[in-house]
This record gives C-alpha cells, sequence and structure tokens, in this order.
C-alpha cells in the first residue's frame, strides 16, 4: 500500500504540530481553607473532605485477618464531585510496615433533583485488581450509607458481586466498615478502620 493511501483524508489533526501547554491550571484540594469554593451540592458531605490516617483490620476473601494503615484523602476543585483516593499497606504485630495493599480510587456526586443536592448520592470506586464498583446510597449529616448497585470485574480480576460501604464521622475520626461478596457468597467484613484527620 503506497504512502497516498494511507494518507488521512481529511489531512493532519489541528493538534499535531501545535505548541506545548502548559501545566494542568486548576487546583485541587482536601483543605477547605484554601483552594476554590466547595460546590454548593456538596454541603451534605462535607464533614469527610480532608485528609484522614489511621489503622484497621481486613479479612474476607483472604483467610486470615489482617492488620493494615490507610491514608485517605477526599477532596474537590471546585465542580459538584468529590474525588476518593486511597492507599493502604500491611502492619506486622509491632505496627511496622511489611507490604503495601490496597489502592483504590474514586468519585461520590449528589443526585440533583430540580438542581437542588437532597440526600440521595453516587459513587464510582475502581481498584487495580480488576474490580469496578457503582454505588447508591444517602448521606445524612456525619454518616453515608452505600451499597453497590452494580460491580464488574475483569476476566483475571476478584470475583467480587456485591458491596456495602458505611462511613461515619465520630469524636472528629472517619470511622469506616466495608463488606463484599464474591462469587456466590453472602456478604462478609472486608475491611474497617478508624482514621484520624490529619489535613483540611
Amino acid at each position: 500500500m503506497s504512502g497516498s493511501e494511507t494518507e488521512n483524508p481529511l489531512g493532519p489533526p489541528p493538534w499535531l504540530h501545535a505548541p506545548p501547554v502548559d501545566p494542568y491550571p486548576y487546583e485541587d484540594t482536601h483543605d477547605l481553607r484554601s483552594g476554590p469554593d466547595l460546590h454548593p451540592s456538596l454541603l451534605g458531605l462535607l464533614p469527610f473532605v480532608g485528609l484522614w490516617r489511621g489503622r484497621g483490620q481486613g479479612g474476607f476473601p483472604v483467610d486470615e485477618d489482617y492488620n493494615f494503615a490507610q491514608e485517605i484523602r477526599i477532596s474537590h476543585d471546585g465542580r459538584s464531585f468529590l474525588r476518593f483516593e486511597s492507599r493502604a499497606w500491611l502492619l506486622d504485630d509491632e505496627s511496622k510496615p511489611i507490604g503495601q495493599a490496597l489502592v483504590e480510587s474514586g468519585f461520590w456526586r449528589p443526585v440533583l433533583v430540580d438542581d437542588r443536592p437532597g440526600d440521595e448520592m453516587e459513587a464510582t470506586m475502581i481498584r487495580p485488581d480488576g474490580v469496578a464498583e457503582l454505588y447508591l446510597g444517602k448521606a445524612n449529616n456525619t454518616r453515608l450509607e452505600m451499597t453497590a448497585d452494580a460491580v464488574a470485574y475483569t476476566p483475571s480480576g476478584l470475583h467480587v458481586t456485591g458491596g456495602q460501604r458505611l462511613f461515619g464521622i465520630v469524636e472528629g475520626a472517619l470511622l469506616y466498615a466495608h463488606e463484599i461478596s464474591v462469587d456466590n457468597s453472602k456478604l462478609h467484613p472486608h475491611m474497617s478502620a478508624r482514621l484520624l484527620r490529619i489535613g483540611g
């Protein structure tokens, strides 16, 4: 096939020889005292915005329970959603790190009715072991409960088929409990933790 036959009939795309661009110009923050203003629709989720760190315990689907430390960052960029980022690491009996654990990323957003937020919210969560989850839930002051409405996994991914997450702010700390089902199992405790606010 000649070169003329493989050329784009519409010509080169307009960005092909465009000059380089500056770094991303919009700020993302977990600190409500700096950066963009929180979108008004997120006021019901405001207590969760921040940088959190603490410890917890994990279990199912592994055979033995394990201890972990975790850092969760819940941030915003002025638009009508929150960004959720989590990373955890395993701890030995003396609370020393012994290996990396689950990493997760997602987005939370309130459901708008007539352009006004209610207590219902939606969330998408994804993890590197091939699992993507879509959650529906309700936020009530300092309590947030979500149930998986749909779960997808890659052919080699963990066969997660259901999930439920409960978050709460208790005495200034972020507590959560996460349950999952795998294949045809019922929901089992997966991870739970108490995290202290270290930023925001």
